[in-house]
């Protein structure tokens, strides 16, 4: 399945996506060390985003979630990408900073989320209009059964 989408980071990026169903703060909900979902009061404490494709709704501030995330993406905690329904202006400007300070990228895009679940393979490239581009390949365990004839 392939979708589109808009960058607010641009980038490419691939791999197994982390489906959030409501939104997370960086700042006090993510462990830079180790990239795992330390606020206590988040349905998903304790899944670990590093090297995932962060699906959510949208960033739940402060604006010091910055500052955690672009340092997440230094030390290679951090998501490869983020994948967003609504668009977060705190999120954005991590991504810009770590691109900019650190030379490592992390595509933030701003898309249709729906029907993605975790573990689907995201892959997130520049489409031919300068828009990003989403393939999304289910998890197997989702993905349709091959019939047979008889």
């Amino acid at each position: 399945m392939i979708r589109r989408g808009r960058f607010h980071a641009a980038g490419e990026a691939e791999g197994a996506a982390l489906v959030l169903a409501e939104p997370l703060s960086f700042w006090g909900g993510v462990a830079v060390a180790s990239g795992e979902i330390i606020d206590h009061s988040h349905e998903d404490f304790g899944k670990n985003l590093a090297g995932r494709v962060l699906v959510m709704p949208c960033g739940r501030g402060s604006s010091s979630s910055s500052s955690v995330l672009a340092e997440a993406i230094r030390r290679g905690t951090g998501p490869v990408a983020i994948l967003l329904a609504r668009p977060d202006p705190i999120l954005t400007i991590a991504a810009i900073v770590a691109q900019s300070l650190y030379g490592l990228g992390c595509p933030i895009v701003v898309a249709e989320i729906d029907g993605i679940a975790s573990g689907d393979r995201i892959r997130i490239s520049r489409s031919e209009g300068g828009g990003a581009s989403i393939s999304i390949t289910p998890v197997a365990s989702r993905a349709p059964a091959a019939t047979s004839a008889s």
